[in-house]
């Protein structure tokens, strides 16, 4: 394939990152024809060493931070994704590559040209600057006591509120019935053989809210019944990739309520 063709390939993405890292489609189309336009002059500055789409993410994201381009132009995403732009720049960037583009930790930290542990950082901060904007009410449905109580550590501090932690199926279909969440955290297998999987999706017939999965069994989630988008972090899992998840899924699932709502009036 020519380098052309490469270029064409990934074009798309880089467009949908540029709008979301802007908040503007105007403005992002004017960085990533910046960077082809670099590109198209020295052919050398695409690093490939991890894949072409990485080489190209990590040329676009040096362009980004060291050109200043005018803005002018209406926003052409929903106000919800212009939250986004509230965050602080390298932790919207890591935010995005690691939950929006699916790329890895390691290719995170190749495109911003920093360490895994950097990485990590900025993605748990960018999870806080969010969550302070979508704070909600978290059900962890989780048996392992220690696990529940990491995770109710971790989503308080990141501003949201827990309504309770079920240990059970039948334990997390009552809890839900006190309070709707607006984020549920849950594992699969449960402590009495039950599956958070099932309670999720009995759940879900009721009412409609963002899932996070977090489980040793990630094979069970492929292959059960699961509700869509999903969302999977395999135990032992980084605080950093749950704060991040966890905002993700709040965010795309408020992003897509909105343009749901939008079409219906």
């Amino acid at each position: 394939m020519s380098r052309s063709q490469l270029v064409a390939e990934h074009l798309p993405l880089l467009r949908r990152y540029a709008r979301a890292l802007t908040g503007n489609q105007t403005s992002g189309d004017a960085y990533v024809a910046a960077m082809l336009e670099a590109l198209l002059q020295d052919q050398t500055l695409l690093d490939e060493r991890h894949g072409a789409r990485v080489g190209l993410f990590r040329l676009f994201t040096k362009i980004w931070n060291s050109v200043s381009i005018n803005e002018d132009g209406e926003p052409a995403v929903p106000a919800a994704e212009r939250r986004l732009t509230n965050i602080t720049p390298l932790a919207r960037q890591a935010f995005l590559l690691l939950s929006l583009e699916g790329f890895s930790e390691e290719e995170v930290a190749f495109i911003l040209d920093t360490s895994v542990s950097d990485v990590r950082g900025l993605t748990d901060a960018a999870g806080r600057e969010l969550a302070a904007e979508i704070a909600t009410d978290v059900l962890i449905i989780e048996d392992e006591t220690f696990i529940a109580m990491d995770l109710e550590s971790l989503v308080k501090n990141l501003g949201h509120h827990v309504i309770g932690v079920a240990r059970t199926h039948t334990d997390a279909l009552a809890l839900a019935k006190t309070k709707q969440p607006g984020l549920i955290l849950a594992d699969i297998q449960l402590a009495d053989g039950s599956s958070g999987l099932d309670a999720v999706n009995e759940l879900l017939r009721t009412f409609e809210v963002p899932v996070v999965f977090i489980t040793a069994y990630p094979e069970r989630f492929l292959t059960g019944e699961r509700p869509e988008p999903a969302f999977l972090i395999s135990k032992p899992f980084q605080p950093a990739m749950v704060s991040a998840v966890a905002s993700q899924a709040l965010f795309f699932q408020r992003n897509s309520r909105n343009r749901n709502q939008k079409k219906a009036s």
